[in-house]
């Protein structure tokens, strides 16, 4: 009777997990049961695609507005601008009457804004005004014809308010007049302008959307911390959406608008949430089929499952739908609020809901695999990935060498090893063969001993990882895919649940899981 039950037990196990890796067009002709997650991941591929270019060509709207802005700011308050900043600055001066010029100009073109600006711009009535404030060493003394310094390091900061009501009155000119536009230069470290001003974006109303208030808040920053006869202006705006405190827009079309999208947004949640809970009931099934099999196997053979056929149960495609799900859900109750205008986190919700739509194409995958043309991708990929990842560490310590040497040798003379952001980026475009005349024409030939060491830099870099490293890394992705058309041919190493599944019927067993690489150490 107990081998009985042993046999019958196997039987439906068998049955259970035959069933349970078929395709979704096995399992309809076996038992007729509808492919609902395969039909929900297309209709949820067009709704999310969708939701995306409408989200997209609204946030298109929201950035070149801001780019616009800061652009015309440049233009408004700083004296001479080109039109092109110079380097990670706006612009430059190099006199003390073009310092004084500068600073009264941004100051005259504030109090006339109202007349020059061609935005919709305003003061903010709650706001400080234009605050400025200079930072200097304390007192000193310096004489540099006879090489004579004497000078506090420490330093001060003084700031005046100037306010749009005053502007006009004769309490701003006795601030203007004062001592504290006196300025001494050899002990003046930076004088900083900040002012914050109201906006409104009237062209989404092209577009069929409400409009945002936008608050800027600009800062104008004369740097003379290097003394060198120099003083770098940086312009900097930071943006903020907020939402409009009273509007009243005559017509219904653009109310009408929002709530077809809003409804669409509701529609896209629910078809996300429908999706969330048949792949996580899916990966509850697949764990108790496994814990059956395990337990089968420990009673029958007397021995343990191997890792990898544990692994088998666990479907990573369904993971990668249920993150894409929740992003999609958290991104799509962004979009509604910033719809709504209760929010204005553009980035936060473009983030999730690009990220998602990723995933959602990544995961059509899944669907390809189950035909063998197109599953050669898959398979290369899985049995490639942990010897490129090893490959990878390897020659990631000769590249962070190459950076750090590259930045402390030539960082002062070439302006993509200033820091080391641009050394990585630099050395990255070099290895994809990418702007590499240039790298090396730019580098300044004022030491004769950093010019060779540059040229040798360059060279041993480019030659040893583009004819080896980046050769060996093609190497290991072309070995994984000729193993892959080797097994494809010969057949794939069998393990315990393969063998398990060999005399199981005539149904088929889903070729992309019983065909993953990783088996090969779980052979009998």
């Amino acid at each position: 009777m107990a081998q009985s039950d042993l046999d019958l037990k196997e039987t439906a196990l068998k049955e259970d997990l035959k069933f349970y890796f078929m395709n979704p067009c096995e399992k309809y002709r076996a038992r007729h049961q509808i492919p609902w997650k395969l039909a929900l991941q297309i209709l949820k591929i067009l709704m999310v695609t969708t939701q995306l270019i409408f989200f997209g060509l609204s946030n298109q709207l929201v950035v070149s507005f801001k780019e616009e802005n800061t652009v015309a700011f440049k233009h408004l308050f700083l004296k001479g601008y080109s039109g092109v900043d110079e380097d990670d600055y706006s612009c430059s001066i190099y006199t003390q009457q073009d310092a004084y010029d500068s600073i009264f100009y941004v100051i005259n073109q504030y109090k006339q804004l109202k007349n020059i600006s061609l935005g919709t711009l305003g003061y903010e009535h709650d706001g400080s005004g234009l605050k400025i404030c200079k930072q200097q060493y304390k007192k000193g003394a310096m004489l540099p014809s006879n090489d004579t310094l004497n000078i506090d390091i420490s330093t001060e900061t003084e700031c005046i308010v100037l306010k749009p009501q005053e502007l006009a009155s004769k309490k701003a000119e006795l601030k203007l007049n004062s001592s504290f536009f006196n300025l001494e230069f050899y002990r003046l470290i930076q004088v900083e302008i900040s002012f914050k001003l109201k906006g409104i974006a009237l062209q989404t109303i092209h577009a069929r959307e409400l409009p945002d208030c936008y608050a800027f808040q600009n800062t104008i920053t004369f740097n003379n911390r290097a003394h060198s006869g120099k003083i770098k202006i940086y312009f900097d705006s930071d943006t903020d959406i907020q939402e409009c405190k009273d509007w009243h827009i005559l017509g219904s079309v653009l109310q009408k608008n929002s709530q077809y999208i809003l409804v669409f947004d509701g529609f896209v949640i629910l078809s996300c949430l429908a999706s969330l809970i048949l792949c996580t009931r899916s990966i509850v099934l697949a764990l108790r089929l496994q814990k059956r099999f395990v337990n089968f196997f420990l009673e029958k053979y007397k021995r343990h499952v191997c890792h990898a056929d544990r692994l088998e149960f666990i479907n990573g495609w369904y993971v990668l739908v249920i993150i894409s799900d929740v992003m999609t859900i958290i991104g799509s109750i962004l979009k509604m609020e910033i719809k709504a205008k209760n929010l204005t986190s553009y980035d936060v919700c473009s983030i999730l809901l690009g990220t998602s739509t990723l995933f959602v194409w990544v995961g059509v995958i899944r669907y390809l695999g189950y035909f063998q043309t197109y599953n050669v991708l898959i398979l290369t990929m899985q049995a490639s990935l942990p010897k490129v990842l090893r490959f990878c560490c390897c020659a990631g310590m000769i590249y962070l060498g190459y950076t750090f040497c590259g930045w402390i040798v030539l960082g002062p003379y070439h302006e993509k090893f200033e820091d080391l952001n641009t050394v990585a980026e630099c050395l990255f475009s070099l290895v994809n063969g990418d702007d590499m005349f240039a790298t090396f024409a730019q580098i300044q030939q004022k030491s004769t001993l950093v010019w060779v060491f540059s040229r040798l830099y360059l060279y041993s870099f480019i030659s040893l990882f583009i004819y080896m490293i980046l050769s060996l890394f093609i190497a290991l992705i072309t070995d994984s895919y000729d193993t892959i058309k080797k097994y494809q041919q010969s057949g794939f190493p069998v393990t315990d649940l393969h063998e398990f599944l060999k005399d199981c019927g005539n149904v088929s067993y889903r070729k992309e899981q019983a065909s993953m690489p990783s088996i090969c150490c779980c052979r009998r």
